[in-house]
């Protein structure tokens, strides 16, 4: 029988971490933008080593190693990267507030393709657990991972050295900020008793001496602010996801829910709701860049580095099962539609986030109902 503290510490928890969620997203978002406009690095390539980077699951993953509970670290990662398609992207879709059609940028595509070529290696190799095989699989799905980490920042670098299109409108900014704000001690210095010309010319003196003072400052400051902002949202998304995650477990073991089950349903929900919130906020906003990134990049994190470490560290060994092949097949076809909602389907983009978030609320009812009943073991 459940304790009825456990359940609502755990509950209480849980609500909790979702206004934290909800604060981190919107910051993220608003400055995610900014600093890619300001830098003239795609929002896509900066989202993907943020928003797109699974930390939170990566703990939860290591959480359930260190607890002999791998059935549920990789029933989590192949549940959350359905959702994070099936679930996040068809919502950023729905959620799109543009009166024009959505435009995917290049990087968007560019990664899209490469989540589908992981997807279709991972698939097969997931459903036979066996010693030499994922052994070896674990170590290139890790390099694979370094090489990811390495092209994205090979791309912000070339993004970096790029000049904005209004760099030129900008630096005419600067350089008449930088002039007046030269001439402004001169004529802060003067005295009350000058002439009446002079008097005549104070309060444009003081009114052009005081506001490009504030505009130099925030000049100056205003990338560091934002960039600020962008990670202490992300440090919100990725705390509000650990608390969320271990608050799920504990209500998992409660209601004693198997591993598989409870891992590819109710705690892939729960991990990916950071996720499920960034999509929304950037689907909203317009920023298609920031939305492909949070699925993309989140996807490639789970399937490369958190698949390649339990693979490594379990060489197969799953003692409370495996999922199987309807999952494995959900998890390839949910990717075969992102990549080509990314490349074609931008006209039709609630459209198709309709379809996928059908799909979706139909594949936890056949989680429930169909899928375990024909699992190996389960």
């Amino acid at each position: 029988m459940a304790n009825a503290d456990v359940l609502t510490y755990n509950i209480s928890t849980f609500i909790a971490a979702l206004f934290l969620l909800e604060f981190g997203a919107d910051k993220f978002i608003d400055h995610t933008a900014i600093v890619a406009r300001r830098t003239s690095i795609p929002e896509t390539l900066i989202g993907l080593l943020t928003a797109g980077a699974e930390w939170e699951e990566l703990a939860v993953v290591i959480a359930c190693l260190a607890r002999n509970r791998t059935s549920l670290a990789i029933g989590n990662i192949v549940g959350s990267a359905i959702s994070n398609v099936l679930g996040a992207f068809s919502l950023g879709l729905i959620f799109h507030d543009k009166d024009t059609p959505i435009e995917f940028d290049r990087s968007s595509r560019i990664y899209s393709l490469v989540l589908l070529v992981l997807t279709t290696f991972v698939t097969p190799i997931a459903y036979f657990s066996t010693g030499t095989i994922w052994l070896a699989s674990g170590a290139v799905l890790i390099a694979f991972f370094v090489v990811y980490v390495g092209s994205v920042g090979w791309g912000i670098s070339r993004g970096s050295l790029t000049a904005p299109e209004d760099s030129e409108d900008e630096s005419s900014d600067d350089e008449s900020t930088i002039d007046v704000t030269e001439r402004t001690p001169i004529l802060a210095d003067q005295s009350p008793d000058v002439t009446s010309g002079s008097e005549s010319l104070r309060p444009v003196n003081q009114e052009v001496g005081s506001s490009p003072l504030r505009r130099s400052h925030k000049t100056r400051q205003s990338l560091r602010y934002h960039l600020s902002y962008l990670f202490l949202g992300f440090l919100a998304i990725c705390l509000a996801g650990y608390i969320l995650s271990h608050a799920a477990t504990t209500l998992a073991d409660e209601f004693a829910i198997s591993d598989v089950l409870f891992g590819v349903v109710l705690l892939s929900i729960a991990t990916t709701l950071p996720e499920k919130f960034v999509a929304v906020v950037s689907g909203h906003r317009g920023h298609a860049g920031i939305l492909v990134a949070n699925t993309a990049g989140s996807n490639i994190f789970l399937l490369s580095l958190c698949l390649g470490i339990v693979m490594l560290d379990t060489s197969g060994q799953l003692e409370r099962g495996n999922t199987n092949v309807a999952e494995l097949s959900v998890l390839w076809g949910s990717s075969l539609a992102f990549t080509a909602t990314v490349w074609v389907g931008g006209s039709f983009s609630r459209l198709i986030g309709a379809v996928l978030l059908i799909a979706y609320v139909v594949f936890i009812v056949l989680e429930f109902t169909v899928f375990h009943h024909i699992d190996r073991g389960n």
